[in-house]
């Protein structure tokens, strides 16, 4: 299989966040939802990597990348880590908004990871958006990577799961969007 086709080493993996919108041709989109709610405007995408979200109210802007590391200018840049171990943070956006994030980087045993890609996998088919790779060859488990969004008033909250069996490795990020009074 052709080697730009295959996902990276967890390792090579980068989580930022912008607080403005990256052109989408950076990225390999592989999936895509969009929402609009609650005055907002909120597109979810699956890259060969990992994932891409952009939120706009208004004037306000959130690009949330868990991508191979690229280099994309630091203008506006809220925050930015290695995809390892876990980490989290809070960026005040203005208007009363708050975004919150963590990250999880959970190198599993093979029959846990299995069990857990089946769930994941099980979870994705009932809701949010989903997408199952290639996998490397035909016995092999194919990646998954799925995104799923949960909406109230003045609250919005984003979980991800990206799947490499190469590695027995599941990426989770979740992030939260909202507004206070």
């Amino acid at each position: 299989m052709n080697a730009f086709l295959q996902r990276p080493r967890v390792a090579d993996l980068c989580f930022a966040v912008f607080g403005r919108p990256l052109h989408p041709e950076l990225f390999d989109v592989l999936a895509v939802r969009q929402v609009e709610r609650d005055g907002y405007r909120l597109s979810v995408s699956i890259t060969r990597t990992g994932h891409v979200i952009y939120w706009r109210h208004k004037e306000l802007f959130v690009t949330e990348v868990a991508d191979a590391s690229q280099p994309i200018s630091e203008s506006r840049r809220l925050l930015s880590h290695k995809l390892r171990g876990e980490r989290s943070a809070t960026v005040r956006l203005g208007q009363g908004f708050t975004y919150q994030m963590s990250f999880q980087v959970e190198i599993l045993a093979p029959e846990i990871f299995l069990h857990v890609h089946d769930e994941i996998l099980a979870d994705g088919k009932r809701r949010g958006l989903l997408h199952n790779f290639q996998p490397n060859h035909r016995l092999a488990i194919a990646p998954l990577g799925h995104i799923a969004a949960e909406t109230r008033p003045g609250c919005l909250l984003l979980s991800s799961f990206h799947t490499f069996p190469e590695e027995n490795t599941v990426v989770k990020t979740q992030s939260l969007i909202e507004q206070r009074p």
